[in-house]
């Protein structure tokens, strides 16, 4: 009998120190001490419809200077680049696989959509919008199309149309 007495007490001490006393742990049970950081709110606004116009994203476009005015001739041959090579999977005025270009310079700057174009897979995996963009859209990565500058620009031109 006293030997039962005593396994069940050994047995409640390590239940109850097994509980622990509610305090929360300051390190992982990994020995990675807990981050003093406090998380970072996380957008409610999709990525698509999200206003960034200081961001220029990641590659080989560090400035365009856009004229006051659309140069037509360029924007007509951006729509051909458009046609041929984007829409399969970008409409227009509507999300599809892809987010659609109107309206897209009112929320991102002409650089960040060059680099976008020219350099899709190391945005999506190094800058933060085109990462939520990707998430946004189901994990479907823009293609690339190996434009070159010139195309791109032109694409921006057309874009500036819409």
């Amino acid at each position: 009998m006293k030997k039962t007495l005593t396994i069940l007490t050994v047995l409640s001490v390590m239940l109850f120190m097994g509980c622990g006393d509610g305090e929360k742990k300051k390190d992982d049970p990994y020995g990675k001490p807990a981050s003093t950081e406090q998380a970072k709110p996380v957008s409610t606004v999709p990525a698509s419809q999200r206003v960034d116009l200081t961001n220029k994203g990641i590659g080989p476009i560090k400035n365009v200077e856009l004229g006051e005015t659309i140069d037509m001739e360029m924007a007509a041959k951006g729509e051909e680049v458009y046609n041929m090579n984007c829409t399969a999977c970008h409409k227009v005025d509507k999300k599809f696989i892809g987010p659609a270009p109107k309206g897209i310079l009112e929320r991102r700057t002409p650089e960040w959509v060059m680099n976008m174009i020219l350099n899709p897979e190391e945005m999506t995996k190094d800058d933060p919008l085109a990462h939520d963009l990707l998430l946004e859209f189901n994990g479907s990565p823009m293609a690339n199309q190996h434009m070159t500058e010139e195309q791109a620009r032109q694409m921006v031109e057309y874009f500036r149309t819409l």
